[in-house]
């Protein structure tokens, strides 16, 4: 991966959180890793607990940046969130999957983009 393409991940997810932060949800973590990969934000809105993806994109294309979270990415974010919730032993918790994208400055949030991977 590129510096250019690390730092425009960074200021995506940077702008992402603020953004996720206006609309009243709490940031819990960002950049969580674990041996199956990362996701870039873990946030609760309410008494939901919502991993989020992040893709930023410089100028829009034909296809939408959402396209890139294809099932092997949800499989791995939903293995991460897995490693999460038995971690910080969470349960009884819903969580949903989110995803945000973010194309030439405008921010589109997926509330429950996808499910759990299988």
């Amino acid at each position: 991966m590129t510096y250019e393409r690390i730092n425009l991940g960074r200021y995506g997810e940077g702008k992402a959180a603020n953004y996720l932060i206006k609309q009243g949800m709490k940031i819990l973590e960002k950049n969580y890793r674990c041996g199956y990969g990362e996701v870039d934000i873990i946030a609760k809105e309410k008494d939901i607990l919502v991993f989020v993806e992040v893709k930023t994109r410089k100028t829009s294309t034909y296809l939408s940046p959402f396209l890139a979270v294809n099932k092997h990415k949800q499989l791995q974010i939903s293995k991460v969130a897995l490693h999460y919730l038995l971690e910080k032993k969470v349960t009884e918790i819903p969580c949903r999957f989110d995803v945000v994208t973010i194309v030439d400055e405008q921010i589109q949030w997926i509330k429950g983009a996808f499910e759990r991977g299988m």
